[in-house]
């Protein structure tokens, strides 16, 4: 099966979502609003429900749902902001979720990103 890509919502050259048979792959999200403005400046709890609100687009775009995640991967710049991660995390997986982890980095691609979260989806039964 080939490679589509979902590029509804991306910049150029960037595609949120892209799928190679079954598997949806979204790339990095980060906390803005559909008009580009960030989310929660300094707030790494309000930066994450914008991550997740833009991750569960990401997937909608290739026909997936938060049920079909498979993995989750978080990049966080500072450790501190881990509980208020999981705390969002918890909203959207109240029954503890995929395979996950999470990375601390040392920098996101713009300085007032707190968080960046990928993550991998499988459509359909793996029987």
């Amino acid at each position: 099966m080939g490679r589509r890509t979902f590029p509804k919502g991306g910049s150029p050259g960037y595609s949120p979502a892209a799928s190679s048979g079954r598997l949806v792959f979204v790339s990095g999200q980060v906390a803005l609003d559909g008009a580009g403005s960030l989310v929660g400046e300094g707030d790494c709890g309000e930066q994450a429900r914008q991550t997740f609100r833009n991750v569960a687009a990401a997937l909608a775009s290739a026909g997936a749902t938060w049920d079909d995640v498979v993995k989750l991967t978080a990049f966080l710049v500072d450790p501190a902001d881990y509980d208020a991660y999981a705390a969002a995390r918890l909203e959207v997986f109240p029954q503890g979720g995929p395979a996950s982890s999470t990375v601390i980095v040392a920098a996101l691609v713009r300085p007032e990103f707190l968080i960046e979260i990928e993550a991998v989806a499988a459509l359909g039964d793996a029987g």
